[in-house]
């Protein structure tokens, strides 16, 4: 299963929402199974250095099935993952990326946004996140 073109403009969607409801500017990108980028918006202002950000996010959440925040606390000095951000053509380890499920729990994708604090990153992610569910 992958994510449809139809899910992934829904989570765009929600997340612009959400960002505008936080009074902050985003980028906000999707991908499929394979980690292929099928949406994207950069909302006019945010910082263009953030558009490669929030890719890597959505590619790393798929890329190890877990929230970026996650992977993060284990590449730590003395974490099982430490330096994993220097693997697959450099990785983002901190929140704003999540994988997408299906009903089955099957990871069909994954959502990354950047351009705020990790924190409104991460929440602007959920958003885009429970309109696929």
């Amino acid at each position: 299963m992958n994510l449809t073109l139809a899910q992934a403009e829904a989570a765009v969607k929600a997340a612009k929402e959400k960002a505008a409801a936080l009074n902050t500017l985003m980028n906000i990108a999707v991908v499929d199974a394979g980690a292929n980028l099928i949406a994207f918006v950069h909302m006019d202002g945010a910082w263009l250095g953030s558009i490669d950000i929030s890719m890597r996010k959505a590619r790393t959440a798929r890329f190890f099935n877990m929230n970026t925040g996650d992977i993060g606390q284990l590449s730590q000095p003395g974490g099982s993952l430490y330096n994993i951000e220097h693997s697959n053509g450099g990785l983002i380890t901190f929140p704003g990326g999540i994988p997408v499920k299906d009903s089955k729990g099957t990871v069909i994708g994954a959502i990354g946004v950047s351009g705020s604090t990790v924190e409104n990153d991460h929440a602007v992610a959920e958003a885009g996140l429970k309109a696929i569910s």
